[in-house]
């Protein structure tokens, strides 16, 4: 009896140590503020400044220490709790850290070490198959889903995915601000998705997400990973970013009216936003995206008296967010909506029945197909009233008044639309029975779509000229179509649209381009550098073969250059140094032509080839290649050649082209080898015009004797020139010719020649009475054959760049080139 009265007051000791134990472990296993280092007062804006500071210093990317990855995900779940005021107020009040354990109860969601079982053993936090959050299973993607719905999806609206497994401890720890920003992004209208690795592993890979937990982005089939902590800012932010930043412009007094006007260029309705607040609205801009081929979209900004004028035309309240949509008229407003809580739904509905101009220009397929739709036997049949007309000032009042008559005629079995006949030609001639293609005055034509193969019927109504008459017409037909559709007498097989926008697809090029170049580089900033290995290794390697390939290159054409240029200078000596020495200093030349008879065609010379039988440094071609300048080969040759690249052009005439041209071809058969020169001759007979006009840029290359008073009356002779035309740069170098052969009979006239062969020879042909005898034509082809002896050397400064440069403003025209007919 004594000993149950003893046990009493032992088991009422027992009990209460064992309370206070649990009260002791019910304590919290990490203090929020303690981990951020602020106090229990700690404003949001304090907590958000030490939030930002410890995760920059203990991000897992940055910090090498072993437990940094700890450290970062209980500053992540900290914030997380401290951010918002609901959860905060549940742990300054009961201690409790997760929200899905009962308040007050906190003893019984926190482990007990004490104990080897405790509920953490039997019921394990982790993401496994059995206890796999139910939010996240209506998300689930799999390979083919995401490759036959959510890619072609993401060019109307971005996506939004997780990247989790099993058995992933850090996937805990985002679930509450995942859920979060789930339930507002999904309300946005942006796409949500979650793969599972253990599971997935195919569509992981290809998504390129090697990590979990990993969250990425994807718009227009592009994905985008996210880098930064899992918070609700941060990840509208994300969604923020994936957007275009071209889809919504800034409107303001200044540029309404640019904006409002260009519905005529651009085929498409425009939208304004009036609203309060300084930034651009997600969801404005989400709707942006999704109906960007349709319409076209400005924001205004009531809180900025740069508006001010804008609210007062058309009177905003500025109480509420108010949706404008004008059409062709700017100066009133097509449809309007004002709601204090735009919602996604009202939004879709505004702009799904807004997105075509009363009277759209067809200017592709994709828009004809949706103004007029194939013929469907379980709807109503669907017309298409059709001008074809043109964009010239002319008929600008026809198309206006067919604008005008769309506007009074709202039928929802009627569309209208206008083509310009100089753009859709092939369609155009169907409709119209034109088999000339040639434009003709405007025509209203109905027509009825039959299948996607493009068979459709069709009847002319009237030509249209916009007046009243053209209108009673046109009303008449309409409302005997309602009433009888087999007016629609003829039928034909209509092509397809041609895409008059797709010209605009290098500026989308150049845009994707740079969307790429920034991906590339956050991808290189925000990875480790165990995961960038086989990039880099790519990319030095493909620098390593460039680099090389190029030093290789510039050592082999410099050692060239060395062994060249000397035997080049000792061939020049050789030259000028004796009358004759010209012909055995060097190998003989064979070259090929046409055999055109006594007298060569103009053509024989065009593309004319000399080939070599032997030479001290054969160069890397093994003939020269000569094209005549002319109208043709004007641009290609002279005014478009590439920077870097010289015409060396030869002036001849039609007595003189055999003789010049084979000497030429001997002269600069050494430089050949250079892919910079081409090599062409010029007809004096022809081209005169255009030799006087561009030496006109010369005149103080051609100060020859400019005091000798025969000079001011006689014509140049420019037989024998030779001109280095840089197209690029607008300049040029001279070649006069220099006669260096020895005659007894001329002597005198070779001597002069040195300053000009064309009047030296005028000259002495004054001293000397002129002689038709056979001695007399040998002496003239001499003199022909000897005035390019000099060229050789004067390559050779050419290429070195010693040779003066002549200048030009710009090439003569066209019309001076083209020979007179």
């Amino acid at each position: 009896m004594a000993r149950s009265k003893l046990s009493l007051p032992l088991a009422i000791v027992v009990v209460l140590h064992v309370l206070l134990a649990g009260l002791v472990y019910a304590e919290p296993e990490m203090d929020p503020y303690k981990i951020l280092g602020v106090t229990k007062g700690a404003s949001q804006a304090e907590i958000k400044k030490f939030y930002k500071r410890l995760a920059k210093e203990w991000h897992p990317d940055k910090n090498k220490d072993p437990g940094a990855e700890d450290m970062f995900i209980k500053i992540t779940k900290s914030y997380e709790i401290l951010s918002n005021e609901e959860k905060r107020a549940n742990y300054d009040r009961y201690g409790q850290m997760d929200d899905t354990q009962p308040y007050g109860n906190t003893h019984y969601g926190h482990r007990h070490d004490s104990f080897y079982f405790d509920e953490s053993f039997f019921n394990f936090p982790f993401n496994s198959k059995n206890h796999r959050d139910f939010a996240d299973s209506k998300y689930t993607l799999h390979f083919n889903q995401y490759v036959n719905d959510v890619v072609p999806d993401s060019y109307k609206r971005p996506y939004l995915i997780k990247i989790t497994s099993d058995w992933c401890f850090s996937c805990i720890h985002i679930e509450p601000v995942w859920k979060e920003v789930v339930q507002e992004m999904e309300s946005l209208g942006v796409g949500v998705g979650v793969v599972d690795v253990g599971y997935e592993r195919r569509l992981a890979n290809h998504l390129g997400a090697h990590r979990t937990p990993s969250i990425l982005g994807v718009i227009n089939g592009k994905v985008t990973f996210f880098h930064y902590a899992v918070a609700k800012e941060h990840l509208r932010q994300f969604v923020e970013d994936l957007l275009p930043q071209r889809l919504v412009e800034r409107v303001t007094d200044k540029n309404d009216l640019q904006f409002l006007n260009s519905w005529h260029e651009l085929n498409k309705p425009h939208v304004l936003l009036f609203d309060q607040v300084p930034a651009v609205p997600l969801l404005y801009k989400l709707a942006a995206f999704a109906y960007k081929d349709y319409l076209q979209f400005g924001y205004v900004d009531q809180g900025l008296s740069e508006t001010a004028n804008l609210q007062k035309q058309f009177n905003i309240n500025t109480y509420a967010p108010t949706m404008l949509v004008f059409k062709e008229n700017i100066d009133k407003p097509a449809d309007i909506i004002q709601a204090k809580g735009m919602k996604k739904q009202i939004i879709d509905e505004f702009m799904s029945n807004n997105k075509f101009l009363l009277a759209p220009r067809l200017v592709n397929q994709k828009l004809f197909d949706e103004l007029c739709p194939v013929k469907q036997f379980h709807r109503r049949r669907k017309y298409c009233v059709l001008l074809i007309t043109g964009d010239e000032e002319i008929f600008s009042f026809g198309n206006q008044a067919f604008l005008s008559f769309a506007s009074t005629n709202t039928r929802e079995v009627v569309r209208f639309a206008y083509v310009y006949q100089r753009l859709q030609q092939p369609l155009c001639d169907i409709l119209t029975q034109n088999k000339d293609s040639v434009q003709s005055q405007p025509q209203v034509v109905i027509l009825e779509r039959r299948n996607a193969a493009g068979k459709a019927f069709f009847k002319p109504v009237t030509a249209w000229n916009g007046s009243e008459e053209d209108k009673q017409c046109l009303q008449e037909e309409l409302e005997r179509l309602q009433k009888d559709p087999s007016i629609l007498i003829h039928d034909a097989m209509l092509p397809e649209l041609n895409n008059e926008f797709a010209s605009m697809f290098i500026i989308r090029w150049i845009y994707a381009s740079y969307d790429y170049l920034s991906e590339v580089i956050d991808d290189i900033l925000h990875n480790n550098w165990r995961e960038m290995m086989p990039l880099l290794s790519l990319i030095f390697s493909a620098l390593f073969i460039l680099f090389g390939t190029v030093v290789i290159q510039a050592f082999s054409d410099s050692s060239d250059d060395k062994q060249t240029k000397p035997k080049a200078k000792d061939g020049t000596k050789a030259e000028n140094g004796s009358s004759g020495s010209s012909s055995t200093s060097r190998q003989d030349y064979n070259f090929s032509s046409v055999a055109c008879g006594s007298e060569m065609h103009e053509k024989c010379f065009s593309a004319l080839r000399f080939f070599s039988v032997d030479f001290s440094r054969p160069p890397k071609k093994n003939f020269v290649e000569v094209t005549e300048l002319t109208d043709i080969t004007y641009m290609s040759n002279l005014v478009k050649l590439r920077p870097g690249h010289m015409n060396i052009v030869l002036v001849l005439t039609d007595a003189s082209k055999n003789i010049l041209l084979s000497k030429f071809a001997k002269e600069v058969y050494s430089f050949t080898g250079s892919l910079t020169l081409h090599f062409s001759f010029l007809n004096l007979d022809k081209h005169s015009e255009w030799m006087n006009t561009l030496l006109e840029y010369t005149q103080d290359a051609m100060q020859i004797d400019a005091d000798d008073d025969e000079g001011a009356n006689r014509k140049m002779d420019y037989t024998g020139y030779v001109l280095a035309l840089n197209g690029h740069k607008k300049y040029l170098c001279l070649f006069k010719p220099v006669y260096t052969g020895e005659d007894l009979d001329s002597k005198s006239s070779e001597d002069e020649g040195a300053a000009s062969g064309g009047r030296s020879r005028s000259r002495s042909r004054d001293d000397h009475p002129p002689r038709k005898s056979n001695r007399a034509r040998s002496i003239s082809t001499l003199q022909i054959h000897h005035k390019l002896d000099r060229l050789g050397l004067w390559m050779e400064r050419l290429m070195e760049g010693t040779l003066p440069r002549y200048y030009i403003p710009a090439w003569p025209g066209l019309d001076k080139i083209t020979p007179n007919k």
